[in-house]
C-alpha cells in the first residue's frame, strides 16, 4: 500500500491545483464558483450522462443543497462516491436525510442513497476514479492500483448505491 505522502509527492504539481481547490476538506471560493457552473449545466442536462446534480436538504439550514457528482455504474447498479471522505457536507446531509435526495440531469429523479458496506467498496472506487478525473487528486490510491489497495482505503471514502424512488 502506498502512503498518502508518497502519493502526493509522486503526483506533485500535476494535482496540486485540484488539491488546493479543496484544501481543508471543503471547496474554496474559486471551487465554489466552478461548482455553481457545474450545477447549472447539470440542471439543464448539459454534459455527460454520468454527471448529475445531487439535491439534498441541509441538515442544519433546511435549505436544498446542490452538489455536482459523478455516477459510477457497474452493471445495472449506480453509485456515488465522496472524493473528500466522510466529512464532506453532502455526505453528512444525505445521512441526516435518511438517504433521501433528488438527482437532476435535465429531469429530477427522487432517489434513496444507501450506504455501501466498506467490504464492497473497492471495485466501485476503482470504477469511480476511471470516470472522475477530478477526484484523482483527492483519493490516495492510483486508479490503476490493484484492487487490494482500494480495499485498504475504502473506509475513508463513503460510497452510496443509488435507488430510484417512485414519484
Amino acid at each position: 500500500m502506498t502512503r498518502l505522502s508518497d502519493v502526493l509527492t509522486l503526483r506533485g504539481p500535476r494535482y496540486a491545483f485540484r488539491r488546493w481547490l479543496y484544501r481543508g476538506g471543503s471547496p474554496n471560493r474559486l471551487a465554489r464558483a466552478l461548482l455553481r457552473v457545474d450545477v447549472g449545466a447539470g440542471r439543464r442536462g448539459v454534459g455527460l450522462a454520468r454527471q448529475v446534480v445531487l439535491e439534498v436538504r441541509g441538515r442544519t439550514s433546511g435549505k436544498t443543497i446542490s452538489v455536482p457528482l459523478v455516477v459510477a455504474a457497474i452493471g445495472t447498479e449506480r453509485y456515488v462516491v465522496s472524493m473528500l471522505g466522510t466529512d464532506a457536507g453532502w455526505v453528512r446531509n444525505v445521512r441526516a436525510a435518511g438517504g433521501h435526495a433528488v438527482m437532476v440531469h435535465g429531469e429530477r429523479t427522487p432517489v434513496l442513497l444507501e450506504d455501501v458496506p466498506v467490504a464492497d467498496r473497492a471495485p466501485i472506487l476503482r470504477r469511480y476514479l476511471d470516470l472522475a478525473p477530478g477526484a484523482r487528486a483527492h483519493v490516495i490510491v492510483d486508479r490503476r492500483a490493484p484492487l487490494a489497495d482500494f480495499a485498504e482505503v475504502a473506509g475513508r471514502y463513503p460510497v452510496f448505491r443509488v435507488v430510484d424512488v417512485p414519484a
